[in-house]
């Protein structure tokens, strides 16, 4: 199959390596319900067509997490995007037995703080960071977020990132296991692909058994968080407080939550 570039997504193949790219970038690269079908589409693709993945987004941002801005959002964050084609792209990413590698430039926030996380391999930008920003409109970590964090950095880490909804800098995010490496200036993209290439023309059998075996045991949650998540979720969307930090966030002013 030829590499895909369309408005959502361009996605390519050079000596086994599969680059997958979001193209939003007036909109960080939020993700609507388009660009995860396309996502999808590319993760399917690369079981049999990569000996390796980088997922990334541009130098700005790598992905905002779910697009609250368009028409897509109008009934609430996931019910314009789905959880349902998130959480089957997450786990998806978690059993293709070929290495990812999330190489990371500015915000990766929400959902895209998860894309990331899934990956084998983190190469973050030094001046980039991840966030779980859900709280700021009344909801809760999604995308198994709340497996994904807690596996690489430990329950209070993953509560505080959680419940404060802070950005967590690259530097603190190697500190914390949360990502690989950090890459200078703007070199991330150059070395995600230089390990990805490592990768691709090692012996790929192995590492493909290799990171599917850990993954299994590391984050054995993952399906049970997913599930809780998404009853959560629903439960959050029909809250009075919900409908508030989505006006607060697209009036761009303060949210008044009143824990209903």
């Amino acid at each position: 199959m030829a590499d895909q570039h369309d408005q959502h997504l361009k996605v390519t193949v050079d000596d086994g390596v599969m680059t997958i790219q979001f193209i939003r970038p007036q909109a960080l690269n939020a993700v609507t319900r388009e660009v995860a079908a396309a996502l999808e589409a590319a993760v399917d693709r690369a079981a049999t067509e990569a000996r390796a993945v980088v997922i990334t987004g541009d130098e700005r941002s790598f992905c905002s997490g779910a697009d609250l801005g368009g028409d897509s959002a109008a009934g609430g964050e996931r019910k314009g995007v789905g959880l349902d084609i998130i959480n089957a792209i997450i786990r998806k990413i978690r059993d293709l037995k070929v290495p990812t590698i999330a190489a990371v430039s500015g915000p990766a926030a929400g959902v895209g703080c998860s894309f990331a996380l899934i990956c084998d391999y983190v190469v973050m930008s030094e001046d980039s960071y991840l966030m779980l920003a859900f709280t700021k409109i009344g909801l809760m970590p999604d995308g198994g977020a709340t497996a994904l964090v807690a596996a690489s950095a430990g329950r209070h880490r993953a509560l505080r990132m959680a419940l404060t909804a802070e950005k967590v800098k690259a530097a603190t995010a190697l500190d914390w296991g949360l990502a690989t490496e950090v890459a200078p200036g703007g070199t991330y993209l150059e070395r995600a692909r230089e390990i990805a290439a490592r990768f691709a023309t090692g012996p790929t059998l192995s590492l493909g058994e290799t990171e599917y075996a850990v993954n299994q045991v590391a984050l054995s949650e993952l399906d049970s968080a997913l599930d809780r998540e998404a009853e959560g979720q629903s439960r959050l969307q029909g809250s009075a407080d919900f409908a508030e930090g989505v006006a607060a966030f697209r009036e761009k002013r303060a949210a008044k939550f009143e824990g209903k």
